[in-house]
């Protein structure tokens, strides 16, 4: 009998040692050291060990682990607490590895801080700005799906947070997915206050719309928010895409392709 390890090869992974599982039959378990596992990148094995969690916690020679540890966690839960705002738009549009890119984007915002130590930086004193144009749903950007020129506003001391789509032609001015029948653009303004892990948020669209060579009407989608807020602001603006059907409509592809990105950031 071939030993189970014949069924591995070792992958080129810097932080963990790792392997991709090769051969017809895929293991689930742990044997002796190795533990194997399915993930979203295939069948895995992976090596038992580590530093003990003590150490990192207690040891000088961690002081960079636990600060580095302590801003990604504090990036992840500022994700959450935006994806929660628009939690709403983001069911029909984003993709599998959004969470883990999101958190990214706000460890690069965390790292701006210039007021606080390392390990104590944060989103507020950040630059929150950063988050502009980022893509909620990597298989349908909206900066490859919508061609029409829009305006975003933020008007902190009125609350408002406005995108405005002059009169443009479907067919040209939007990349639809094969399929598509009709449309609608959403919008929406969230007022997120980090620190206190809470927010206030507001959702605009369109009615469905045909997407063929006639114009459209000036859209206009004006989102409400605290007025005169001293958090910051975002205004997000997405395509969702449908397939009308003996009359009925429905989500194309169960939104996969649907497009929805942050289009503005008022950090104050």
């Amino acid at each position: 009998m071939k030993c189970a390890y014949e069924n591995i090869s070792i992958l080129n992974y810097k932080s963990n040692k790792m392997a991709r599982q090769k051969g017809i039959i895929k293991l689930d378990g742990t044997i002796g050291d190795i533990t194997f596992y399915k993930s979203k990148d295939g069948y895995l094995a992976r090596e038992k060990g580590g530093i003990p969690a003590d150490r990192i916690a207690n040891d000088p020679a961690f002081q960079r682990t636990r600060e580095n540890g302590a801003e990604f966690g504090r990036a992840g839960k500022a994700g959450k607490i935006l994806r929660n705002a628009i939690r709403a738009l983001l069911q029909n549009a984003s993709d599998s590895r959004m969470v883990s890119r999101l958190t990214q984007k706000m460890v690069e915002v965390i790292q701006e801080d210039v007021t606080n130590t390392r390990g104590q930086r944060n989103v507020i004193d950040g630059e929150a700005e950063l988050l502009a144009g980022f893509e909620f749903n990597i298989n349908g950007k909206l900066g490859t799906t919508l061609y029409a020129p829009y305006t975003a506003t933020i008007d902190r001391v009125a609350g408002t947070i406005v995108a405005n789509i002059p009169a443009f032609v479907p067919a040209n001015m939007i990349a639809a997915p094969g399929g598509t029948t009709h449309f609608k653009i959403v919008s929406a303004g969230a007022e997120v206050d980090f620190e206190n892990e809470s927010f206030v948020a507001a959702t605009q669209a369109t009615a469905i719309l045909p997407w063929d060579a006639n114009a459209t009407a000036v859209i206009n989608l004006s989102n409400a928010v605290t007025a005169n807020s001293t958090h910051p602001l975002f205004l997000m603006l997405g395509v969702e895409f449908y397939q009308e059907v003996n009359g009925q409509m429905y989500p194309l592809k169960n939104g996969s392709y649907n497009a929805l990105a942050i289009a503005k950031v008022d950090g104050n």
